[in-house]
């Protein structure tokens, strides 16, 4: 079964080896045809503490890691 990637920026790296991303994601409302915005934190593994707060990442499935962690970063996106 293919991994989801998602992207998102980083809101905290206070964690060894841990940071979390803030995804958000845009959707039609089906009642008030309106657009809405929902946001979620992933914590996600960064094996070598390479990404800091305020970064644009690519997160991707992984098997689980810790008790909060199902995502591993990927790479930065280039904005």
């Amino acid at each position: 079964m293919p991994r989801r990637v998602l992207q998102g920026v980083i809101v905290s790296d206070k964690g060894n080896k841990t940071v979390v991303v803030n995804v958000e994601r845009t959707f039609l409302h089906p009642v008030m045809k309106k657009t809405v915005r929902r946001s979620k934190n992933f914590h996600a593994h960064d094996e070598s503490n390479a990404f800091k707060v305020g970064q644009v990442v690519s997160i991707q499935e992984c098997p689980p890691k810790s008790k909060l962690k199902r995502w591993e970063v990927v790479g930065a996106v280039q904005a």
